[in-house]
């Protein structure tokens, strides 16, 4: 007792399963990828850090090497995070951004604590895609025979070979 299946019964359901397949591959290769850049923000760490009672050893222990350590004025550590989401062929674009800053006293002692989010994000737009530049405009065939006739009539103000 064979099965008989018509082939073009047989030929119309490998088109569909290999189209159903070739969809499937197709949309989950438009998924966008998302990255965490940065400290990785533990609430529960973050609000252990109390002003007047932790200093940079204990704060250290607790949320880890800052990102950045202010260079001048106040001691400052800075704790940034960023997500980030990129779509297939383009540019990852920042969906989510925070900064902690612990700042110290002289001695080392915590004085206070900042929050900073995606309101401080700025989104610049270069203009144009050319360096605006001094000087005049030269031309292509400027550039290939500006020198012919220069070369050998001696420098400016000095007296050419006898």
């Amino acid at each position: 007792m064979g099965f008989n299946v018509p082939k073009k019964l047989f030929a119309g359901k490998l088109a569909m399963g290999t189209a159903l397949a070739g969809v499937t591959l197709a949309i989950s290769g438009c998924s966008s990828i998302t990255n965490h850049r940065g400290y990785i923000d533990d609430e529960t760490l973050i609000a252990a850090v109390q002003p007047g009672l932790d200093n940079q050893q204990s704060v250290r222990g607790t949320l880890g090497q800052p990102t950045l350590v202010s260079q001048f004025g106040q001691p400052v550590w800075y704790y940034i995070s960023s997500r980030t989401e990129q779509s297939p062929f383009r540019q990852p674009k920042i969906e989510d951004h925070n900064v902690l800053a612990v700042y110290f006293d002289e001695a080392g002692n915590v004085v206070s604590t900042n929050r900073t989010g995606m309101e401080q994000v700025a989104r610049i737009s270069p203009d144009g895609d050319e360096t605006p530049t001094l000087g005049r405009e030269r031309g292509f065939l400027e550039d290939l025979f500006g020198n012919i006739g220069t070369v050998g009539t001696g420098a400016p103000g000095g007296q050419g070979r006898p």
